[in-house]
């Protein structure tokens, strides 16, 4: 096949060095509109799941992949000045660079044989005549998407908080959430290690608390100012590193979850977070994008009518999806109703916290859910002979 795929993220990547392990024969070629070696983000979030996928498929890149990471198997929970509670968490996570990792990849994917051309723009598939299958890898704004929105049944729903992507030279030994009371209501932040010296912090409040604290008018120097004094107690000190605006801001978005309702259109097909979106609170945006790739491979190689490959792609694919993206949806909303849970005492609020992506949760007393957890939890272990699922330590 002729192969052409529009945007240079680990998707598209991705993508292609499968196609080639599977057949060294396809002809294929990744279009990225930036410049080699930049990328958005800071770290990228995965569990021990998507390493064993990659080692299956690829074991040459997830052994790479494997040598950047930092691993963690806790969370540290700060609560204000209320309390600070260790949890052992049973699952092991991991970190990597965004930038190792898309590097990793091309570098892969150059060895297989695939052509990638950076600071290539692509608007419309009718640049690629000849090409037999064209991949929209180009993310949550994805212009070949757009341009059929009405063909995909692309829905954007907008969410209520307010949020901004962030790194910082604080290197955090666990999974580490920090709540912070003003007196415009809370803001959050949730960090992570993703390599030997460097973090993502994630920080959130709701458009209130936003205003309220004056981001929507402060540039990103005092923004970022504003946000180390906030979460001075966590930092240690350390410097918080933002991504510029053009006019100076900072970079301040509202999440959106992107749902479609076809998933190709002839010979174009939707990949990673072009065709879905999942919350970030999740961390689960690159693993999914990677599903959509394993897919979509086994589908065109299972197959030789393209169109029959495509469909049977979106049908099972899209049935994969629902589950994690209702789940995101959930977890995004348990923030947004941040209110409801905050002031429960720090055990309770932080077994709910565990649980945001519950679909009964946001329906039921947060006190008589807990209740009803607790009582579960307990028959459970007495079944199994085990203990509780994790263990805190608090600073009450």
């Amino acid at each position: 096949m002729k192969v052409v795929c529009v945007g240079g993220g680990p998707a598209s990547l991705y993508f292609s060095i499968l196609m080639k392990r599977v057949d060294p024969s396809h002809d294929i070629t990744v279009y990225e509109r930036n410049p080699a070696g930049s990328s958005y983000g800071w770290g990228v979030t995965y569990w021990d799941e998507l390493f064993h996928f990659l080692h299956g498929v690829d074991p040459e890149s997830a052994r790479a992949i494997s040598e950047c990471s930092v691993r963690w198997d806790s969370w540290i929970v700060h609560l204000h000045d209320r309390a600070t509670i260790t949890v052992e968490h049973g699952d092991e996570g991991s970190g990597v660079s965004r930038r190792r990792l898309l590097d990793i990849f091309t570098e892969r994917a150059r060895a297989l044989g695939v052509r990638i051309e950076f600071e290539r723009e692509v608007t419309d598939e009718r640049e690629f005549p000849d090409a037999d299958l064209i991949v929209a890898g180009d993310g949550v704004n994805s212009v070949l998407r757009e341009r059929h929105a009405a063909h995909f049944g692309t829905e954007i729903a907008v969410g209520r908080n307010k949020y901004v992507w962030l790194g910082t030279t604080k290197v955090f030994d666990s999974f580490t959430f920090a709540f912070t009371e003003t007196p415009h209501g809370w803001i959050w932040c949730y960090g992570y290690r993703y390599d030997q010296d460097r973090s993502t912090v994630v920080v959130e409040c709701s458009p209130d608390t936003w205003r309220g604290l004056g981001f929507h008018e402060a540039n990103e120097a005092d923004s970022l100012a504003l946000m180390e004094k906030l979460f001075a107690d966590i930092l240690d000190g350390h410097s918080l590193m933002g991504r510029t605006q053009i006019d100076g801001s900072a970079h301040w978005l509202n999440f959106r979850t992107v749902t479609n309702r076809r998933w190709y259109r002839d010979n174009v097909v939707l990949l990673g977070d072009a065709a879905h979106t999942t919350h970030y609170s999740v961390g689960a945006g690159t693993t999914l994008a990677l599903g959509d790739v394993a897919f979509l491979v086994d589908a065109l190689h299972g197959d030789p009518r393209l169109a029959g490959a495509l469909a049977r792609y979106e049908r099972e694919r899209r049935s994969v999806i629902r589950a994690p993206q209702r789940a995101a949806r959930y977890s995004a909303r348990w923030y947004e109703n941040l209110p409801r849970y905050i002031d429960l005492p720090p055990h309770q609020m932080i077994t709910l916290l565990d649980q945001r992506n519950s679909r009964v949760l946001a329906y039921t007393p947060p006190w008589l859910y807990y209740r009803i957890g607790q009582i579960t939890g307990r028959l459970s272990a007495l079944r199994s002979g085990g203990g509780p699922t994790w263990q805190s330590r608090s600073s009450e």
